[in-house]
């Protein structure tokens, strides 16, 4: 990636000139990976008083297939505000990437057959990645290398479509993360095995969900749970695909997920 040094630097330009305001979405910086013909755009916060000397978990989230792109703008619809939160930001100290994945691709590499009846999805992980998951890939590799990064505390999670890319992600990474949670997401099932006893999991989904069945996560989590996993299961009853909102205020999600290292 010879364009790492040149996005890297820029970003540390902008954050040294940058005062961070909290609650505010531009406190999320703009930065994009180039290689070759392909771009990714993605936003990153820095912990409030970032000190380069210091070691920082990091977090990476997938957005849902609503949210795609090239505005660098949209993937922080949801999940932005539990992390630019002020107790957050005071407890839970981390560098946070939010990639957008561009409109004519999905973070999966999945066949999707769309239906009155409900949506079906059909994983192939043998197959090479779309290029904006191959580029997440690589955001991750180039990041975890840099000295204010602790190696044993990435982490990754989303939602939908989003929750999707993190159970690939997690197949063809399947040393990197210390934990993840998927949100209404879906996966193969078959292609837990290199993982499951690597990574913690929370896997959440609405019970009356017409968009993603609640049966694909339930399939995911008991591959994991049958490959040794450690996995937690929370469905609402309630809830439709917008499962999001109330995994985002479960008050545990973030002590859970921060206190796993490798």
């Amino acid at each position: 990636m010879k364009n790492k040094g040149k996005y890297f630097f820029g970003i540390l330009l902008s954050l040294l000139v940058f005062n961070a305001s909290g609650q505010d979405k531009s406190s999320f910086l703009r930065a994009e990976l180039i290689e070759g013909k392909d771009t990714l755009r993605y936003r990153i916060l820095y912990p409030e008083n970032f000190d380069p000397a210091k070691k920082y978990p990091l977090v990476l989230f997938l957005h849902g297939a609503g949210e795609r792109g090239s505005d660098n703008e949209k993937q922080l619809v949801h999940g932005s505000d539990l992390f630019l939160a002020k107790d957050t930001r005071e407890n839970f100290p981390a560098v946070v990437i939010f990639p957008q994945c561009p409109k004519s691709e999905y973070w999966a590499k999945a066949e999707i057959v769309r239906s009155s009846e409900g949506n079906t999805f059909d994983f192939d992980y043998s197959l090479d990645p779309h290029a904006s998951m191959r580029m997440v890939m690589d955001l991750v590799k180039s990041f975890s290398q840099n000295h204010f990064i602790d190696e044993s505390r990435l982490y990754v999670g989303g939602l939908s479509m989003g929750g999707m890319g993190t159970f690939e992600i997690l197949h063809r990474m399947p040393n990197t993360f210390a934990a993840a949670f998927a949100i209404c997401g879906a996966g193969n099932p078959y292609s837990v095995g290199n993982y499951a006893k690597k990574v913690d999991m929370w896997v959440f989904h609405g019970a009356k969900d017409d968009v993603v069945e609640p049966s694909y996560s339930k399939n995911m989590v008991k591959s994991l749970e049958e490959a040794g996993a450690n996995v937690k299961f929370t469905q609402y009853p309630k809830a439709n695909h917008n499962s999001w909102d109330l995994a985002f205020a479960e008050p545990e999600l973030l002590s859970w997920l921060f206190s796993n290292s490798k």
